[in-house]
C-alpha cells in the first residue's frame, strides 16, 4: 500500500494536514493537535474519541431519493479502541428494484511517526459486501495501518428510495464525542413526526424555510424545512446492569412518516389512529385471521377440562395444556408466519402462534380473553403518542377470570400461572379489543419477588459449626432457581457446593417438585471448621450472599435503574453456643433508607442467652428508579456488599 510522507515547515500544532480528501470544512481535516493527543480529559478511560462527525440529508430533485452524506473523524487512543477502525454500513432492501446503496467511500489513516505524518488510504479492493439476510446487506471495511494514536477519517454517500424511513442520526455512542452535527432538508410533501430521544440538550437547533426547493413534472413545487442539529461534548453511553435497551436512552433524532402529499394534491396518511389500526389488525392475514379462528375443543382438551365448572381451574388447566404440549421455537414473529395449523402439526411455533392458540382455546370455553402486543426489554420502548406497529415484537394474553385479570405467556414451561417472562417487563402493552377498541395497560408482575435465607448453626467443643440452611424464593427469583435446578439436579447441587469451598454441604432437599410452582424451597445441612486462630474464633455469618459485588460502578448514570420488578431479601441467622463460649465482638447495627422511603436496609445483631441472632432485610420498593436515585442506590448496594463481606462474629472459649 502506498504511503505518503509530509514534512512541515511550521511548528504550530494547529496546522492542518494537506492531501485530505475533498472537504472544505477545516474541522474535518486532521491537525497536529489531533495526532499528538494521548488522552481525553473529560473521560480518562476512553479508548477512542470522535473528534468530529457530520451528516447531511436531502431529497434528490431528479428521482426523489433520499441522499445522505456522512463524515467521521476519530482518534484512536489505545489498542482497545482499534475496533473503531472497523466500519459496517447497514443497507436495507425490500426487493431487487428497491434497495439502498452506498457510494464514494473514502477512508484514511493518519499516524505521527518520528515527527512525520504518515497517511495511509483505504484500497477500494478492501471494501466488502455481505448479504446479512433477505432484507439487509452489510458493506464493511477496516481502515489500514491502525496504531495507538492514529486518527482516522472516513466518509461516504447513501442513497435510499425509502422516504418513509428518513435517515435518523445518533448523537451518542459507546465512545465520547466532541462534536456531532446533522443537517436535514425535508420538502413539505413529506410530513414527519420528529422525535429527539435521550434527554440531552442540543447545542444547535436551527430551522428555516427554503422556498421552492423541490419541483414536480406538472409545475408543482414545494418548500423545504432546512434544519441543523448539533451536540457538543457528548459522553459515551456505558451500559450497566438493570437497564432496558440502550435504544431507549441513546441521544438521537428519529423520524416517523406521518403524511405524504403528492404534487397533484393527493394525500396519503401513514400515521394512523388506533381505531384505524385496530380495524387493520382485525382483518390482518396473519394476526387477525388467526385470532378469529375457531377451535374444536374436543380435539385438544380432555372431557375433565371441558366440563370443569370452576372458571379459574379451567383457565389454569388450559394454560398448562398449551404450555406443556407446544414448544416455543425462539422466534418472536407476531405479524408474519403466524399459523395455529402449523403449530398443531409441528408441536412447535413462534410466540404469536402459541399464545394465540391459548387465546382461542380460552375464548372457546367462554373465558374473557384479549391479546396484548408489547415490546421486549431488548427491543426498546413503544411509541405511545401515535401507533407505530413496528415497535411491537411480542404477544401475550390477558385473561379475566372472576373479575381478576391475569397476564399469560405459554412459551416457557417454567412459568407459573399468571407470570410472564422477564423479557416482557417493559412497562407498557397494547391490549387489543376489536369490539371496544384497544388500550394501554401496565405490564407488571402480579406476584412478589423475594428471597429468604434461614441459617441455624451450632458450635461444639471442637470448634466445629454445624447446622442447616433453608431457602425460599418467590416470583422471578424462584423462576431463575428452577431453571438452574430442574435441567440437572446433580449439577445444581455441585455448583452450590463449589460456591462455598470452605463449607461441606450434604442432605440437600427440595419440596418443590413442579417446575411451574410459584415458589422454590430448598434446604441442606452444612459443616464448617474455621482456621485455628488461637483462643478466638471468627465467623462471617453470611454463608451465601445476595450480591457478590456492587453492580453500580459509574460516576454518573443518565438513564433509569430498571429491576423489572420489586425485590425483597431477608437473611435470618442464629448461632447457638454452649456456656464454654463467650461473644466478644459482633457486627454493628445499621438502618439505611432510600429517599422517599423507596428502599430500606435493616441490619441488626442481638445476643440472647446462649445464642446470637442476626437479621438483615433489604427492600427495593420500586421496580424502576429514575437516574436521580443512582448515587443513593450505589451507596445502598455498597452497604449491602460491605455488610455481607465484613460482618464478623468473634467467639472466645472460656477457660
Amino acid at each position: 500500500m502506498k504511503q505518503f510522507y509530509f514534512f512541515f515547515l511550521f511548528f504550530a500544532s494547529v496546522i492542518m494536514i494537506g492531501a485530505q480528501e475533498t472537504n472544505n470544512n477545516p474541522v474535518y481535516r486532521v491537525s497536529l493537535d489531533d495526532l499528538k493527543m494521548t488522552s481525553y480529559s473529560k473521560d480518562s478511560i476512553a479508548n477512542a474519541l470522535v473528534l468530529y462527525e457530520f451528516g447531511s440529508s436531502h431529497v434528490d430533485q431528479r428521482d426523489y431519493d433520499l441522499r445522505t452524506e456522512e463524515k467521521y473523524k476519530i482518534k484512536i487512543l489505545n489498542k482497545e479502541g482499534f475496533d473503531k477502525a472497523n466500519v459496517n454500513i447497514h443497507l436495507y432492501k425490500s426487493d431487487n428494484n428497491h434497495f439502498e446503496r452506498v457510494d464514494d467511500i473514502v477512508a484514511t489513516t493518519y499516524n505521527l511517526v518520528n515527527g512525520k505524518v504518515v497517511i495511509t488510504k483505504l484500497d477500494k479492493k478492501n471494501i466488502y459486501r455481505e448479504e446479512y439476510d433477505e432484507n439487509h446487506t452489510l458493506v464493511k471495511f477496516t481502515l489500514p495501518n491502525i496504531k495507538e494514536g492514529s486518527v482516522i477519517t472516513y466518509s461516504y454517500s447513501l442513497r435510499s428510495p425509502f422516504m418513509f424511513n428518513y435517515k435518523s442520526w445518533n448523537f451518542q455512542g459507546d465512545i465520547p464525542k466532541l462534536y456531532s452535527e446533522y443537517k436535514t432538508s425535508i420538502p413539505g410533501n413529506w410530513e414527519y413526526n420528529i422525535k429527539l430521544v435521550g434527554g440531552k440538550k442540543l447545542a444547535v437547533n436551527e430551522a428555516v424555510i427554503k422556498k421552492n426547493c423541490l419541483t414536480g413534472g406538472n409545475g408543482g413545487s414545494a418548500n423545504c424545512l432546512d434544519s441543523r442539529y448539533a451536540m457538543k461534548d457528548i459522553p459515551a453511553f456505558v451500559e450497566e446492569d438493570y437497564m432496558t435497551s440502550k435504544l431507549n436512552y441513546l441521544a438521537r433524532v428519529d423520524y416517523e412518516l406521518k403524511t405524504f402529499i403528492g404534487m397533484d394534491g393527493r394525500t396519503s396518511n401513514y400515521t394512523k389512529t388506533w381505531k384505524t389500526v385496530d380495524k387493520e389488525l382485525k382483518t390482518d392475514g396473519d394476526l387477525g385471521k388467526q385470532l378469529l379462528k375457531s377451535i374444536d375443543l374436543e380435539d385438544h382438551l380432555s372431557a375433565e377440562i371441558i366440563n370443569e365448572t370452576d372458571a379459574l381451574k379451567k383457565t389454569q388447566a388450559i394454560y398448562s395444556y398449551v404450555q406443556e404440549k407446544y414448544t416455543w421455537n425462539g422466534d418472536y414473529k407476531i405479524f408474519k408466519d403466524v399459523s395455529i395449523k402449523d403449530l398443531i402439526k409441528n408441536k412447535s411455533g413462534n410466540v404469536s402462534s402459541i399464545n394465540i392458540l391459548l387465546h382461542n382455546l380460552l375464548q372457546e370455553t367462554g373465558i374473557t380473553v384479549n391479546p396484548v402486543l408489547l415490546s421486549t426489554r431488548n427491543n426498546g420502548f413503544v411509541t405511545k403518542l401515535y401507533p407505530v406497529i413496528s415497535d411491537f415484537n411480542y404477544l401475550i394474553i390477558q385473561a379475566t377470570v372472576n373479575g381478576k385479570t391475569y397476564l399469560l405467556d405459554a412459551t416457557d414451561n417454567y412459568l407459573s400461572f399468571g407470570d410472564i417472562p422477564f423479557r416482557c417487563l417493559n412497562q407498557d402493552g397494547r391490549l387489543l379489543d376489536f369490539k371496544n377498541g384497544s388500550k394501554w395497560i401496565d405490564i407488571k408482575p402480579n406476584k412478589r419477588t423475594s428471597t429468604l435465607y434461614n441459617v441455624n448453626l451450632n458450635i461444639d467443643t471442637d470448634n466445629k459449626f454445624t447446622g442447616t440452611i433453608k431457602t425460599k424464593r418467590t416470583g422471578h427469583h424462584a423462576l431463575r432457581a428452577k431453571k438452574k435446578y430442574f435441567p440437572n439436579e446433580d449439577a445444581y447441587i455441585e455448583r452450590l457446593a463449589n460456591n462455598s469451598p470452605y463449607i461441606e454441604i450434604f442432605d440437600y432437599k427440595t419440596s418443590t417438585n413442579d417446575r411451574t410452582s410459584p415458589d422454590f424451597d430448598e434446604s441442606y445441612s452444612i459443616e464448617y471448621s474455621p482456621d485455628n486462630t488461637g483462643e478466638i474464633l471468627y465467623l462471617n455469618p453470611f454463608f451465601t450472599k445476595f450480591f457478590a459485588e456492587n453492580p453500580f460502578k459509574l460516576q454518573e448514570r443518565t438513564y433509569p435503574i430498571d429491576f423489572g420488578y420489586k425485590n425483597s431479601y431477608l437473611y435470618m441467622f442464629k448461632l447457638n453456643f454452649e456456656d464454654s463460649f463467650s461473644i466478644i465482638d459482633q457486627p454493628k447495627d445499621l438502618i439505611l433508607g432510600l429517599p422517599n422511603n423507596e428502599g430500606l436496609i435493616s441490619f441488626s445483631t442481638k445476643v440472647l442467652g446462649n445464642s446470637v441472632n442476626l437479621l438483615m432485610r433489604i427492600d427495593f420498593k420500586e421496580s424502576i428508579y429514575p437516574p436521580e436515585y443512582y448515587s443513593y442506590l450505589k451507596e445502598f448496594m455498597s452497604k449491602i456488599v460491605a455488610i455481607q463481606t465484613n460482618s464478623i462474629i468473634a467467639l472466645k472459649k472460656n477457660p
